[in-house]
Order: structure tokens, then C-alpha cells, then sequence
């Protein structure tokens, strides 16, 4: 028999970790499968992409991960980056509510705060939306959650649209750029739907599920290289195990070659024959590049994705003091700003937040903008969005001058949004392609953050060597 071999569609961080899997994982293999990985980009890492601005190692796509999960750890110390390690320097956030920053409560869940009392912590909330919060927790309404549901859906019925769109909606909605009545529960915020499967108030169903006490150490950490680095180390160890890596170039199309190999993974100008194919791609691609074997996965061109673009500005310290509490500021859609509404819906203060970033006399910030549903800062060439975020930057934190430097990275169609039914839909699409030997991986699947998009990309290589080991 021939080698087996697998090829890697997509080389994001899910499809490096999928061929780092395949290649040995922690121990390199000593008789490997040959691997491909083949990226349309210029550039291996996808979104985790890191440049040297102003004496800085800046990330211009995530920043750092939740270090309570253990995927990225576990990938950075089997690839020997352990010692450039960084626990996260401070917690907590602000809501940018009624002109003012509302420090959010330490017991909040996601987000949100799980009692009334919470929510009058928090302050800027009308009477009214407060009288709702403790009428859940005194005379809660009945509800019946079957299935999949919006996370709107449970949420506003409980908490009134005001909790909902002000509250919930920044910190939930915001981490994938989508909008709470769209995005589901079940994919997106599973402790709100065991909660609303409950009886009674959804506050105290929330506040049981929330720990007692915090896990110990810091929840989230990064690299001092930026996180790209990752992305970097993993390019080197592929290639000192004769992985074949190409950047540049288009998959057209995957074949069915109904020969020793069974499939062929189509670009140009080669088709290389595959025992097992991993798409770690967007879903719609995935769909499209599947489709001369199999309409099965037709429904993941539903899977929707927003575009966003992060803004880091420099300023000096003289110039911006930041407010004592937090990593950041969240920003409710539809704030008011300048006869319009705020661009911006979260601010990251990343000096506070890195060590690795400070310097003094400076103040590094990052502006996020760009929700699934306003697309507004596409039309605004670099210079004149950052303008636009320097003057939101100076509604909300005061500053007194200009910045001494911007840096726009746009990020096209780079957030998927997971729609109610999604982990549904994923599954049938698994079931289809399965049968050719053609897994998925990546964030349009099983998680938007660097550990979820890692594991995803890991299980998938697992799953490949599964199917080229011949059963006992």
C-alpha cells in the first residue's frame, strides 16, 4: 500500500494544529502520513497575525485566550513555548452606559450581572428595567425552552429589552460581532439555556450556575511575542517535519478519484491525491469546495460571517488617563454619538492589560468596530475611521489630544455567527462528508476563540489517523 496521506485545506490556526496532530502531535511520529497544508493567504495563521509597532510586539487579531481551557496551553508547551507565557494583568470591565462608565459587578455571568441588586450596582439602568429584573427574581415568568433558542429569546421576556440590548447584548454579542436575538443559545452561551430550562427566575438559575468562588489564577493569558508567535513556531516545527506547506494558492475543487486514493484536492495547476482531506476553511467554502462529491453540505453556506476591524492607537499619558477599574469598555449598540451612533462597541486597554506592552509615558488602546449587522466602517478609508475613533475615544475616556499614532487591520467576513440550530447544522454536514473522508475544523464549527479553533483543529487530526489505521 502507498503512503497514506492527508491534505489540510486552510492553514488558520485550526488547520496548523490539525497538521501538527497529524505529524506526531507532542512526540513526532516516526512514520507519519504525508501531510499538506494548503493556504490561499500569503501567510500561515489566519487571524492570529502579530507586527512590531512602536517598540511593541502588537497583536492585530486576538490578543491573548482564555487559559482556563487547556487547548492553547497544552499546544504552546508541546511546541516549546512555555516560556514565553503571560498571565493577564488586570480584570473586569465597564459598560458605557447613559454618558457614563458602569463598572460591571465581579459576579456577573457573561456579562450579566445575575441579580437585581447587581443590576442597581451596575447603575445607568431606567426604574423600570431595574422593577423588571426583581420581578423575575419575585414573580419570574413561565417559560418553556424546547431545543435550540436565541439567547434574545430567553433573555427578554425575563429582562425586558432594556436589560437585554444594554446589558447582555455588548458582552454576548459582542465577542462574535452578532446580535442576541440571532445568535444561539446553545452554541454561544450554553450556562443561559441550562438556565432557562429551569423553573422559576432566570437571575437565580444564572447565579447557582456561576462558581462560588473564582478557579484560582488568572483566567486569561498571552505570549510575549504576540500570538502570532504561535502561528510562527507551529509553521517551523511542520517544516522540520517535512510537512508540505503552501501559501498562496487556490483550492478549486476537491475530486473523486475512485482509485487508490480516493480523493484529489484540485488548485491550478496540481491535484494531489488524498486518503483524507480537512477543510478548515470558512463553512461557505467548505461548502462550495465539496460540492462535486456531495450536496449534503450545501446548508453550511448558511453560516454567516461578520466583518470587523480593530483600531490600535497610541497616546501619551499626559493625554489619556484611563479609569481605574478593567481591561476595557463595552459599548451598547445604538448609543448616540454625534447625531449618529458610536462605531465602536468595545475598547481593550491593552497596556493594562499586557505587561509586555507598557512603556511609560504611553497609553496603548485598541477600538473594536463592526457588528454582523453595520458594516458602516468599510466605507471609511484607514485615516478617516481612525479619526472617527479617536473622537468616540474621547466621548467615553476624556482624552485631551490626538493620538501619536494609529494602526487600522481590517478583518473581512472573519467572525462567524452562530445562528439558532447551528451545532445541528454542523452535525449533518459532518455526517455527509464524512462518508468521503472529508472532515471540518475550525471557528465556523466548534468555538470562535484560539483554544476551541486549536482543539477543533487537533480533533480533526485525531480523526484522520483514526481512519488511516486499519481496524483490529
Amino acid at each position: 500500500m502507498s503512503r497514506p496521506s492527508v491534505v489540510v485545506v486552510g492553514g488558520g490556526i485550526s488547520g496548523l494544529a490539525a497538521a501538527f496532530e497529524l505529524s506526531g502531535g507532542a512526540t513526532p511520529s516516526a512514520n507519519p502520513p504525508r501531510v499538506e497544508v494548503i493556504e490561499a493567504d500569503e501567510r500561515f495563521g489566519g487571524a492570529l497575525l502579530s507586527t512590531r509597532w512602536h517598540g511593541r510586539n502588537l497583536d492585530l487579531g486576538p490578543d491573548g485566550f482564555l487559559s482556563r481551557r487547556p487547548e492553547a496551553l497544552a499546544l504552546i508547551r508541546d511546541v516549546e513555548l512555555e516560556g514565553e507565557l503571560e498571565d493577564v494583568g488586570a480584570s473586569g470591565a465597564s459598560l458605557y452606559l447613559g454618558g457614563s462608565l458602569r463598572a460591571l459587578p465581579d459576579d456577573a455571568v457573561m456579562g450579566i450581572p445575575p441579580s437585581s441588586a447587581s443590576m442597581r450596582q451596575l447603575g445607568g439602568l431606567s426604574r423600570g428595567a431595574l422593577a423588571r429584573a426583581r420581578r423575575d427574581e419575585l414573580i419570574p415568568r413561565k417559560r418553556r425552552v424546547d431545543g435550540d433558542v436565541s439567547i434574545g429569546e430567553i433573555v427578554r421576556p425575563a429582562l425586558g429589552d432594556e436589560i437585554a440590548y444594554r446589558v447582555v447584548e455588548p458582552m454576548v454579542g459582542g465577542i462574535q460581532a452578532g446580535r442576541i436575538d440571532n445568535l444561539s443559545a446553545q452554541s454561544v452561551f450554553p450556562p443561559l439555556l441550562e438556565a432557562a430550562r429551569q423553573r422559576g427566575s432566570l437571575l437565580k438559575a444564572l447565579s447557582g450556575l456561576s462558581p462560588q468562588s473564582p478557579s484560582p489564577g488568572p483566567s486569561f493569558a498571552s505570549l510575549r511575542r504576540g500570538m502570532g508567535s504561535l502561528a510562527e513556531r507551529l509553521v517551523e516545527v511542520l517544516a522540520q517535519r517535512d510537512v508540505v506547506l503552501r501559501t498562496g494558492v487556490t483550492v478549486k475543487a476537491l475530486r473523486s478519484l475512485g482509485e487508490e486514493y480516493p480523493l484529489g484536492v484540485e488548485t491550478d495547476d496540481t491535484l494531489t491525491p488524498a486518503h483524507v482531506v480537512i477543510l478548515a476553511t470558512p463553512a461557505p467554502v467548505a461548502a462550495d469546495l465539496s460540492a462535486s462529491l456531495s450536496d449534503g453540505a450545501r446548508e453550511l453556506t448558511t453560516i454567516d460571517s461578520a466583518s470587523a476591524a480593530m483600531v490600535s492607537l497610541v497616546y501619551s499619558s499626559a493625554d489619556l488617563t484611563l479609569p481605574e477599574h478593567g481591561t476595557g469598555v463595552l459599548v451598547p449598540l445604538q448609543t448616540p454619538f454625534e447625531g449618529d451612533t458610536h462605531l465602536v462597541t468595545a475598547l481593550t486597554f491593552l497596556d493594562r492589560k499586557w505587561s509586555h506592552l507598557r512603556r511609560d509615558g504611553e497609553v496603548l488602546l485598541r477600538a473594536h468596530v463592526g457588528r454582523i449587522d453595520d458594516r458602516r466602517f468599510e466605507s471609511l478609508d484607514d485615516e478617516t475611521l481612525s479619526q472617527r475613533v479617536h473622537r468616540e475615544v474621547t466621548a467615553i475616556l476624556g482624552a485631551r489630544a490626538t493620538p501619536r499614532d494609529t494602526r487600522v487591520q481590517r478583518w473581512p467576513r472573519g467572525l462567524p455567527q452562530y445562528y439558532v440550530g447551528h451545532a445541528e447544522r454542523v452535525a449533518r454536514a459532518r455526517q455527509f462528508l464524512d462518508s468521503f473522508g472529508v472532515l471540518l475544523a475550525g471557528s465556523p464549527y466548534d468555538g470562535v476563540g484560539i483554544p476551541a479553533s486549536i482543539g477543533s483543529g487537533r480533533r480533526a487530526g485525531q480523526s484522520a489517523l483514526a481512519r488511516l489505521t486499519p481496524s483490529a
